[in-house]
């Protein structure tokens, strides 16, 4: 067994754990394998093994690396999890089927423009800068009402809240804060936790677990 997938295996067996210790029921969040600057080799196994989600965070990379593995593997799911720019959004429909970084109105205006020409609707997650972080993007909590709606009104398939939290060892007030967020939106979704936090993010039910290097080792 390849050893990627022998990661992901124990990965799955921890969440397990702490999804019985915690005694949640009905509540299995998906791991999103994030694969970006790793190649097909890397890749392959995981898919050979039936994981179907997905992350890259350069639409140039996910159009070199994933339509050919796509046409032959339907049910992969792929998930843009960097930051979009606005005239790469064009291409990321055609590769993309989850969208976790939408957090301008500009961006939200061009998905929608391109989804009715594509009769493509990508799934949106509207990223939150949970910790009003300078360097990083994501709308202000105090604006993601006001986001929200304009996003509805565009027609874009809202189905949830995304975060990088601080790498601070405080995530649980981050977490907590964004599952609160989340219900007061009434959203279904929401992408938080990642390689050194992913437990954490499942106490507070994230439902989408970015994982990267956990799984496929230390990047370049």
């Amino acid at each position: 067994m390849h050893k990627n997938v022998k990661n992901l295996i124990n990965i799955q067996k921890e969440i397990k754990s702490k999804i019985i210790e915690l005694n949640y029921k009905d509540y299995n969040p998906k791991i999103i394998a994030i694969s970006k600057t790793f190649n097909k080799d890397h890749i392959l196994p995981l898919v050979e093994y039936g994981h179907t989600h997905f992350g890259e965070n350069k639409v140039q990379e996910a159009i070199e690396k994933w339509p050919e593995i796509k046409k032959k593997k339907s049910e992969i799911k792929l998930h843009m999890v960097g930051k979009l720019q606005t005239n790469k959004v064009k291409f990321a429909l055609q590769v993309f089927d989850f969208i976790h970084s939408v957090d301008n109105i500009k961006l939200a205006k061009k998905i929608s423009e391109e989804q009715k020409k594509y009769k493509k609707k990508p799934k949106i997650f509207i990223q939150i800068n949970i910790a009003n972080e300078k360097q990083k993007s994501g709308i202000n909590k105090n604006d993601l009402n006001e986001f929200y709606n304009f996003c509805k009104e565009l027609n874009l398939d809202l189905i949830g809240t995304m975060c990088l939290p601080p790498n601070d060892n405080n995530s649980d007030i981050y977490f907590s804060e964004m599952k609160k967020l989340n219900k007061n939106l009434a959203l279904s979704e929401i992408s938080m936790g990642m390689s050194n936090d992913y437990l954490n993010a499942v106490k507070y039910n994230s439902t989408f677990l970015r994982i990267g290097s956990k799984i496929f080792g230390p990047r370049n």
